[in-house]
């Protein structure tokens, strides 16, 4: 502990002193901060708690702030009102403590609304300093591993987690307006299903068997579409052990819906209908600013194929490529080097296919755009389409580059489904890891019978990065996982 860690220690001794408890169980608020802001001047009995964030001492007269999670206020407290209590307040409040104070709205000669105190009451005592005391944070790393401080200094990351709660809430507002209904499904799961990617693995010591961490909840609510609920839907966090960049995190909250008895056109055209509900409700406006960037969620969004935006961006037509050796051929004929981290020596062709995708395509989308039709051994459990067998039911919708949700009409022929996850285990032994394996007790579900469906996922931090300009996903998540410190 450092000399002011120590002096604060000392104080809670001093807090004693006084009769009062360093470390309160409660105290009676009559009005939030916000609330207090908007009272008239002379009105008495307020009776506000929150942190003090700041502290001028001036003789007999001190004035501070009050913080909290809607926001500050000033209080000023006067020996001539409180008397013995204002030199207690002096020798032992310090900023970081929390405090109750009580008293009498008022305006200060600068026209700044002012709780003048009557009485006060300690609450909790910080044992540590607040670091940059004007200035907030300014070291990135520090900024995410003491959130809570950066919370307190900086009023536009408090607004950025509000508006993460507000997309939710907004999001499920309108899902359920729609009949749907939200289940939980397992954490922990007997097979990595649901998406391509590779899974975490761990132990379960009571069964003693290896478990995965889910990668997407996507199976168990096709099983819950089995079962009878006809449009169901669940916030998941989910897990992808994976790479880490702006727009990527291992952990990650994962929204899937299902909705029985659409297909893959019916699921967009809502899409589009949710996606615009929300950024209005958000922004109160159809077009957002990222990154000094206008993006229009106005208009009709465009639609393409996965085979046509490949082939209009790099010249390649993955239909003529039926082999990961074409591909890989193609690839060098036109220059296209993909990055030095990506190891390709055991991927298949439809990871290849998907690495094309990213390199070429993706980087240049910024309005809303549809992407449909991707190729069957991108999509092990998209529906295959009626019209060609190479391509699915399926679309994504990309905006700035980012994959924001990924759709499509469920694949509920079992024996279909059957061989394409035999595929995927090929793959798997072939040594491509983010491969699927086979998954037993969701097949015997689909023999039982499925109705057709289709179904949606989207990734909350992507969409909420975009929505409050947030550079990268660690952004917008409170407490990301890091490195230990030394």
């Amino acid at each position: 502990m450092n000399d002011q860690m120590n002096v604060r220690l000392e104080k809670t001794e001093k807090i004693r002193e006084i009769g009062q408890h360093p470390y309160a169980d409660r105290y009676e608020r009559t009005h939030t901060i916000a609330e207090a802001v908007e009272l008239p001047e002379g009105h008495g009995g307020v009776r506000l708690a929150g942190r003090v964030v700041a502290l001028r001492k001036m003789g007999n007269l001190m004035f501070g702030h009050l913080f909290g999670y809607d926001g500050k206020i000033q209080f000023a407290l006067q020996k001539k009102n409180l008397g013995d209590t204002f030199k207690d307040f002096k020798s032992v409040v310090d900023i970081g403590d929390f405090v109750g104070i009580e008293g009498e709205m008022i305006r200060t000669k600068t026209g700044e609304k002012t709780l003048n105190s009557t009485g006060w009451t300690f609450l909790s005592k910080a044992l540590r300093p607040q670091p940059e005391k004007f200035h907030g944070l300014t070291d990135s790393e520090l900024k995410l591993r003491r959130r809570y401080l950066e919370l307190i200094s900086n009023p536009d990351v408090m607004e950025r987690f509000k508006t993460r709660s507000k997309v939710i809430q907004t999001i499920r507002s309108f899902l359920d307006a729609h009949d749907f209904v939200e289940i939980d499904t397992p954490v922990l799961t007997n097979k990595a299903s649901g998406a391509l990617a590779r899974p975490f693995v761990t132990h379960n010591n009571a069964l003693d068997i290896d478990v995965y961490l889910r990668i997407a909840p996507e199976t168990y609510l096709k099983r819950a579409a089995a079962g009878g609920f006809e449009r169901v839907y669940e916030f998941a966090r989910s897990f992808r052990n994976e790479g880490v960049d702006a727009s990527h995190l291992p952990d990650f909250t994962l929204l899937e819906y299902y909705a029985s008895y659409w297909n893959y056109e019916d699921n967009m055209n809502f899409t589009e209908q949710l996606m615009k509900d929300l950024v209005n409700k958000i922004t109160g406006s159809d077009t957002i600013e990222y990154d000094g960037r206008e993006i229009s969620f106005g208009g009709e969004w465009p639609r393409i194929s996965f085979r046509d935006l490949i082939l209009r961006d790099c010249g390649i037509d993955i239909y003529e490529c039926l082999e990961r050796e074409d591909i890989l051929e193609a690839m060098e004929d036109k220059n296209i080097r993909l990055d030095d981290d990506i190891d390709i020596r055991n991927a298949g062709r439809g990871t290849l296919i998907d690495l094309l995708y990213k390199k070429v395509s993706r980087p240049s989308i910024i309005d809303p755009l549809f992407i449909i039709k991707h190729p069957l051994d991108l999509s092990p459990l998209a529906r295959q389409s009626d019209d060609n067998e190479k391509e699915t039911d399926r679309f994504q919708l990309v905006i700035n580059g980012w994959e924001v949700i990924n759709a499509y009409s469920e694949l509920v022929d079992p024996l279909d489904q059957k061989e394409r996850f035999r595929q995927q285990a090929a793959a798997k032994d072939a040594g491509d890891e983010d491969a699927m394996e086979v998954d037993e007790d969701f097949l015997t579900c689909m023999e039982y019978g499925m109705p057709p469906m289709s179904g949606w996922g989207m990734g909350i931090d992507r969409i909420v990065a975009l929505l409050t300009n947030a550079k990268t996903l660690r952004d917008v998540v409170l407490f990301p996982l890091l490195r230990p410190e030394e």
